[in-house]
């Protein structure tokens, strides 16, 4: 395996939650694209999944879809086993779920708050815990978090849970690195800024789309092949970066 060829996912396996569309859909592409079998996951539709694997076929990669609920830790260990079962390894791990309901504080209930926590950081756990034995038996490994700015930067109001939950994807991108980087196994996060995706824009009653873009110095939202191909550098090229956070938002915040 050549480290300095982009395309040389030959031979590798991926599981990428959320990838019935959006950003989660492009990653699992890019790394098809690369040579890479693909685990397709989603919780709720069954088409759009099943719409993915049939790209990735058809334009001669290798994929299974497999529904599963990430904030579940038994859903996820199933979804692992399907994987192993499919692919006899998993090579990468890239946990993309996360809900960002548009909440005050003094509304959020308890139940909200395990909820969130569960669906946008602890399904970070579950994977992980589900794929490092794997990646250690092979002795290589690529873990990546897909987080958001808010979790940086705070900006949005009535997030507080999601905001926490991003934040912490971060601490535990930074934790695995340190402790699995002997290993073979990196950890990091890839941060999006403002990306032009499918959305309940009703979760986002104060955004004014132009106004957004005017204030990134690159003049436009970001696509979701921006975080694609983010993905896929890490994944190839990129062994030498562990523990970061990689911040794909067109200078709009700079860190």
């Amino acid at each position: 395996m050549n480290p300095l060829h982009v395309n040389n996912l030959d031979g590798r396996v991926a599981i990428v939650t959320g990838s019935g569309q959006n950003i989660g859909r492009a990653i699992a592409r890019r790394l098809a694209e690369a040579g890479c079998a693909v685990v397709v996951n989603g919780a709720n539709s069954q088409d759009r999944v099943d719409a993915v694997v049939r790209e990735i076929k058809e334009a001669g990669g290798r994929a299974i879809g497999v529904m599963a609920d990430v904030s579940d830790a038994q859903q996820v260990g199933r979804l692992v086993e399907e994987t192993r079962a499919a692919f006899g390894r998993v090579d990468i791990a890239i946990s993309n779920v996360g809900r960002r309901l548009h909440k005050p504080f003094e509304t959020i209930s308890i139940e909200d708050w395990d909820w969130a926590i569960r669906t946008n950081l602890s399904s970070c756990f579950y994977l992980a815990h589900h794929v490092v034995p794997l990646m250690r038996e092979s002795g290589w490994g690529r873990i990546i978090h897909v987080s958001g700015y808010d979790g940086f930067t705070g900006h949005l109001v009535n997030r507080a849970y999601n905001i926490a939950a991003k934040s912490g994807m971060h601490g535990f991108s930074k934790a695995l690195a340190k402790e699995l980087g002997p290993c073979g196994i990196t950890a990091n996060t890839i941060v999006p800024g403002a990306i032009d995706t499918e959305r309940d824009w009703s979760q986002y009653p104060a955004a004014a789309v132009e106004d957004v873009r005017k204030r990134i110095p690159v003049q436009r939202w970001g696509h979701v092949d921006d975080l694609a191909y983010a993905c896929l550098y890490l994944c190839t090229t990129g062994g030498f970066v562990n523990g970061q956070a990689l911040h794909l938002n067109g200078g709009e915040y700079m860190f």
